[in-house]
């Protein structure tokens, strides 16, 4: 291949069959670009050739391989993307904390891999442990390079695709979503201050929701959905003011969920599927929360007051009147002094009280 050429995209078209390319030693491309066609087998190994490579950009295709994790040798790699492929497997350790350190883009989404989520890589991304200011100005990586080609690929951010893009030196992705990672997530993410977007739904994951995500204090978009998350929301995520779209829906997430700022624009698709979460907006408040009473519980209250007020008031009239008479015939007994006659009208009475006690048994 021609070492002056320094961009290669063939992407989106219908190419098929192996990637047979040759990426010889010294070339100069910065930009490889094959997606979105139907190719097959394994990632060249000859991409080990492209030292000035800054993008990558495989994805949508049919390629079947582990995780290359010698790519992060590539010093000058910036965005990497391989999802929707046939990679599978775990992601290994090579041990080495020089690999991946300029990534800023990370999409593995829709492929098989499994085991822990890639704390060997996630720890080496230097770039993401910085926040990037320069928001007011967008600055493209293309610039940065001083070059006129726009780097295009295709991100998810915000729950939507986004198809040819212009990369933005602040865009910090993490997608890895769709596969079948399981574990806890590792609380190191939280070191990647400089994330925008962090996508870990449809996996196994499961766990509490690590409480160092408050760091990620400019983060815009967390989906952690289609998991096994268990535990409370941490309170410390209300302070992610920065936060547009939450979703942690179908997990096993419990308690009160946090108030205020971003919290209290969410909706209830983002917590749905967790029958143990409470609070603002779902219906199932916390203790402290104000409760809606409609009109028709607002009824039903009032007419619970009115019956226990009725029978109360039945119980003073009937304890008043039987007090009263109970002290007129004691009354009467002593000051007339015939005890015998009280002694026949107690007996008498004795007897008619027994007499309708029985029939009321028989009714």
């Amino acid at each position: 291949m021609n070492g002056n050429l320094w961009s290669l995209d063939l992407s989106n078209n219908r190419l098929s069959g192996t990637i047979n390319t040759t990426f010889s030693i010294g070339n100069s491309l910065r930009v490889i670009s094959l997606h979105g066609n139907k190719l097959t087998g394994k990632v060249p190994r000859s991409l080990i050739n492209c030292k000035y490579l800054t993008l990558l950009d495989l994805g949508n295709n049919l390629l079947n391989d582990t995780f290359p994790n010698w790519l992060g040798y590539l010093s000058q790699l910036k965005i990497l993307n391989l999802r929707s492929n046939k990679l599978h497997g775990p992601i290994k350790s090579s041990g080495n904390t020089n690999l991946f350190t300029r990534l800023q883009i990370l999409d593995l989404s829709s492929n098989g891999f499994r085991g822990n989520l890639p704390e060997c890589i996630l720890g080496n991304l230097q770039t993401m442990k910085e926040i990037d200011e320069s928001t007011r100005f967008p600055e493209y990586i293309s610039d940065v390079l001083g070059s006129f080609y726009d780097y295009l690929t295709t991100i998810t951010t915000k729950e939507q695709d986004y198809h040819s893009v212009r990369i933005v030196t602040s865009n910090m992705i993490i997608n890895l979503s769709k596969n079948r990672f399981e574990g806890r997530i590792p609380s190191i993410i939280g070191d990647l201050v400089g994330l925008r977007t962090l996508n870990l739904s449809h996996n196994v994951l499961e766990g509490h929701i690590p409480a160092s995500f408050q760091n990620l204090s400019v983060l815009e978009s967390l989906d952690l959905s289609s998991n096994k998350t268990s535990g409370a929301i941490p309170q410390q995520l209300a302070s992610l003011t920065f936060l547009e779209v939450l979703n942690l829906s179908h997990n096993h997430l419990v308690g009160c969920i946090p108030k205020g700022k971003q919290f209290d624009s969410f909706e209830n698709s983002s917590y749905q599927g967790n029958d143990g979460l409470r609070g603002f907006p779902l219906s199932k408040l916390c203790g402290g929360d104000d409760q809606v009473t409609t009109p028709a519980e607002l009824d039903q209250e009032e007419e619970e007051e009115d019956s226990q007020m009725i029978s109360w008031q039945g119980v003073l009239v009937g304890y008043g009147c039987g007090l009263i008479i109970g002290l007129s015939v004691t009354y009467i007994m002593w000051s007339t002094q015939y005890p015998a006659w009280f002694s026949r009208m107690d007996l008498k009475l004795e007897h008619i009280i027994t007499t309708r006690m029985k029939k009321h048994k028989k009714r």
